[in-house]
């Protein structure tokens, strides 16, 4: 029974390093590939576009609005994507979207439905005005 613990133990802990492997190396690929015009993140939080890459000596220049900032490779912690924002002036109490003002809609909305059984009988009843003799009527 020992064995069998020590050997699942064992299994375990070399699955957790390859897959600790990959992730660094994943990372190490995007930080060498890494082009100017890119926009990245530091671990510090700061974000710029990607001005200059020196392989050579392992560092990055980004330019963060107006200013040129020199980073070590492993300072860059991934490519920044800017999260979408919708203002609260945008969305209504359960968070959908509001209408567009540019789309005119009915002040009630209301106004414009008819209960099916009405339309039916209103129908109908054009029909009997208009002196339709046809025997096919929808109901």
């Amino acid at each position: 029974m020992p064995i069998v613990i020590v050997v699942v133990f064992g299994g375990m802990m070399w699955w957790q390093s390859k897959k600790a492997k990959q992730q660094q190396q994943e990372k190490q690929d995007f930080r060498r590939n890494l082009q100017p015009g890119t926009e990245v993140i530091t671990i510090g939080q700061v974000i710029g576009k990607v001005v200059e890459v020196d392989e050579q000596y392992e560092e990055i220049v980004i330019d963060s609005e107006g200013s040129k900032l020199r980073f070590g490779f492993n300072a860059i912690a991934r490519e920044y994507i800017r999260p979408a924002y919708v203002s609260d002036d945008e969305v209504d109490e359960n968070g959908n979207p509001l209408p567009d003002e540019d789309t005119e809609a009915p002040a009630n909305d209301e106004a414009g439905q008819v209960p099916i059984e009405a339309s039916v009988v209103s129908e109908e009843d054009t029909a009997d005005e208009t002196g339709d003799d046809n025997e096919t009527k929808t109901k």
